[in-house]
């Protein structure tokens, strides 16, 4: 609660007799619990931000090949990630290897420069969409699988899998010092 206190002052002797003014007292009581009611109706009555998330279509189970297309190998771009944010890429499939395999990094001028181009390259020659296989090995961490299909999503790639590495792909990445 607040006072306020606005009692004369002086105690001089002689002159005028004045009154004692009483102090003013102010309630704040009812002005406390109108903050904490705007309060809690303004936190009850906004939405928070929603969780962004990005849909990812998984097979079923229970279904086996006969639903798979066949794509060649000039159609598709293999990724290992490896170790130390570092990865490898190839066009083609272990033992149909288009291009030789490079170590690339992530971000605007590693992964998705390679990502734009070789779209454009298989888009250019075939008429058709670039097939991503994406392979996790055992020392990429899951901070690289994000990442990598935050470039996919950024460079609009639709056509994508997560698929397990193979030994001669491991291979190459002992080979060049990202396993």
């Amino acid at each position: 609660m607040a006072e306020l206190d606005t009692s004369g002052g002086g105690g001089k002797k002689g002159g005028k007799v004045r009154s004692k003014k009483q102090s003013t007292r102010v309630d704040l009581t009812a002005m406390v619990d109108l903050a904490f009611l705007l309060v809690t109706f303004f936190m009850l009555t906004t939405t928070l931000n929603k969780p962004k998330a990005m849909d990812l279509t998984m097979p079923d189970k229970d279904e086996k090949t006969k639903d798979q297309l066949p794509v060649k190998a000039s159609q598709t771009l293999t990724v290992l990630l490896g170790s130390n944010n570092k990865l490898e890429w190839f066009m083609g499939v272990p033992g149909e290897s288009l291009t030789p395999p490079t170590v690339e990094g992530y971000g605007k001028e590693g992964i998705r420069k390679v990502f734009v181009e070789q779209a454009a390259k298989v888009k250019q020659q075939t008429g058709k969409d670039i097939l991503v296989l994406v392979k996790p090995s055992e020392k990429s961490i899951y901070k690289n699988v994000v990442d990598i299909l935050d470039e996919l999503h950024i460079t609009d790639i639709k056509a994508y899998a997560i698929v397990d590495i193979l030994p001669e792909e491991v291979g190459l990445l002992k080979r060049d010092n990202i396993y």
